[in-house]
């Protein structure tokens, strides 16, 4: 076994169903756009994974290029990072198929979010559903990812990764897949619900006041955090004064978000204020950051050649680095492929 060098790589993806949340720019795209420079990135509209439950298809397309479209209105530079749909790289699926063989039912079943989203229903839901970890772990690996940026509820899976490329590499006497690192960082990976502050918020959500669209204009945006849920008290003077008051401890990490700050200094700033200064000084803080944002994505999707355009240069740049990881998984495993 030889020491393989990686060359430090970002992967990370966002799936196209229910449209883009505060929650995907605060805890993904905004994250995502700051580290292009640092290292090469790779990002991508994880398609496959949103059909893992059944999609219509005109929506699906829709809801891809709006992804791709958030992408880009938030900054993401397609000259400084690849971006790409999923399914326009056949190798995530074969390398997936190969991880299958790889990844235990045991650690499979250890996945809570397939518990969560299977619930009681386990026994109906697709296959897909179940071993999508598994084309998770391919997504990142194909690339000889060294990090992936992630919220909390995401680190299990990379932690599979993790597990994937640690039993192959022992299995087959190699050092190919590195032992990829999640990078989570921030006061808001995780962004809740505006009407109850211990739910995430969701695309899904019953009503759309509880969350933050990433379509949303101006006027909705200041409507909506004008109007989220609080508690009588004021802002204490330490972060330890919110450990029970979560719809008020959101709101606060959520300004120290858009304002890069910390959630520490955001309550030194408004320490002994009511949500009668703290909630429009926030609308007007949101409303500066995304509006721009929605604006321009409004624009992209109004041409969504320009979009596909970039998304199929996107794949020709992921397929240059995906094919040969794949063509040197098929050879360690020793699937034979006559001509290639």
């Amino acid at each position: 076994m030889t020491n393989q060098t990686f060359t430090p790589r970002v992967f990370s993806g966002i799936k196209p169903s229910g449209g883009l949340t505060l929650g995907n720019y605060l805890g993904a795209i905004k994250r995502f756009v700051g580290m292009q420079g640092e290292m090469e990135t790779i990002y991508c509209v994880v398609d496959m994974h949103a059909i893992t439950v059944w999609q219509d298809p005109a929506e699906l397309k829709m809801m891809t290029r709006e992804v791709a479209a958030g992408y880009l209105a938030a900054g993401l530079d397609p000259t400084q990072s690849t971006l790409f749909n999923q399914s326009a790289v056949a190798a995530h699926a074969e390398l997936g198929w190969i991880f299958n063989c790889v990844a235990r039912v045991g650690w499979m079943n250890r996945m809570t979010q397939f518990k969560d989203k299977a619930g009681s229903n386990a026994e109906k839901v697709s296959l897909g559903l179940y071993a999508y970890p598994s084309l998770m772990a391919a997504d990142i690996l194909l690339y000889h990812a060294t990090h992936v940026p992630v919220g909390d509820d995401q680190k299990q899976h990379v932690e599979l990764t993790r597990d994937i490329a640690t039993k192959f590499n022992h299995d087959f006497k190699t050092d190919f897949f590195p032992l990829t690192e999640p990078v989570i960082e921030g006061d808001a990976t995780r962004i809740m619900n505006l009407r109850d502050g211990t739910k995430k918020m969701s695309k899904s959500g019953e009503s759309d006041m509880e969350r933050i669209n990433m379509t949303d204009g101006a006027d909705l945006i200041a409507k909506k955090f004008k109007k989220a849920k609080t508690d009588p008290e004021a802002l204490p003077e330490t972060l330890d004064g919110l450990k029970d008051r979560p719809e008020a401890r959101n709101l606060v990490d959520i300004y120290a978000a858009l304002d890069d700050r910390t959630s520490e200094d955001v309550i030194g700033e408004y320490a002994g204020a009511g949500w009668g200064k703290f909630k429009p000084a926030l609308a007007d803080l949101a409303v500066a950051k995304l509006a721009p944002i929605s604006t321009e994505m409004a624009r992209l999707m109004d041409d969504p050649a320009e979009i596909d355009r970039i998304l199929a240069d996107g794949a020709e740049k992921a397929r240059a680095i995906a094919e040969p990881v794949l063509a040197q998984t098929y050879d360690i495993v020793g699937l034979l492929r006559p001509g290639r």
